[in-house]
């Protein structure tokens, strides 16, 4: 029991308090994000973009410059998705469960080579040293990016892509001796997992409806 304990709070010991409170906040409202998110509530960008801000900070605090700028975007992206899915007319919602179209997956790749790139570069630019796990970084955000913007387009593929991320995430983060973010993105894996069975149940009763 000990060293369950030790795995998720040792690195805490000495960390800063507000760090930590911080933390847990992020935490709390990104759970709420992809509650949320699985429940088609618009509520998932308000609650995500205060986790991503404060997540932006920790990580430029840590000088983890590619896990701040996917956050950076997943603000960004927050504030378009909220506005996206707010769009109405005749008091209808404008934007509906869909699945992506050639198209569509033709600019998601484009945007994950686009985010993966950068990424890249801006380890180079401040630096850092690009050990394996960076890589693993890298590559994932491409794939977070992607999924953060057909969430905001309601594709039901978005799911299909946080499940693979956050399932690389888990392992990853756990192994940088992070019990607590390890523990968050299990949680959002099952919670994916829970969305994309949702999203699809929607998306076939509209399909039998219409």
């Amino acid at each position: 029991m000990s060293h369950i304990f030790d795995f998720f709070f040792e690195i805490y010991r000495e960390r800063e308090i507000y760090l930590i409170l911080l933390e847990a906040l992020a935490f709390f409202f990104g759970i709420a994000s992809v509650v949320y998110a699985k429940r088609e509530n618009i509520l998932v960008y308000p609650t995500g973009l205060v986790a991503t801000l404060i997540t932006m900070y920790i990580f430029f605090h840590d000088r983890l410059l590619g896990d701040m700028m996917i956050n950076l975007y997943y603000s960004l992206m927050s504030i378009y998705g909220w506005w996206n899915w707010s769009r109405k007319k005749e008091g209808a919602a404008i934007v509906h469960i869909t699945r992506t179209n050639l198209r569509e997956k033709g600019i998601g790749f484009l945007l994950f080579l686009g985010a993966a790139g950068l990424n890249y570069f801006i380890y180079r630019i401040f630096d850092v040293e690009i050990g394996p796990t960076n890589y693993i970084d890298i590559l994932t955000s491409g794939i977070f990016f992607t999924a953060m913007w057909y969430m905001a387009i309601k594709k039901l593929e978005n799911w299909t892509l946080w499940i693979l991320a956050d399932t690389i995430t888990v392992p990853l983060y756990a192994s940088r001796g992070w019990g607590m973010l390890s523990l968050q993105y299990l949680i959002f894996t099952i919670l994916a997992v829970q969305g994309y069975l949702e999203w699809k149940k929607r998306l076939d009763n509209s399909r039998q409806t219409s």
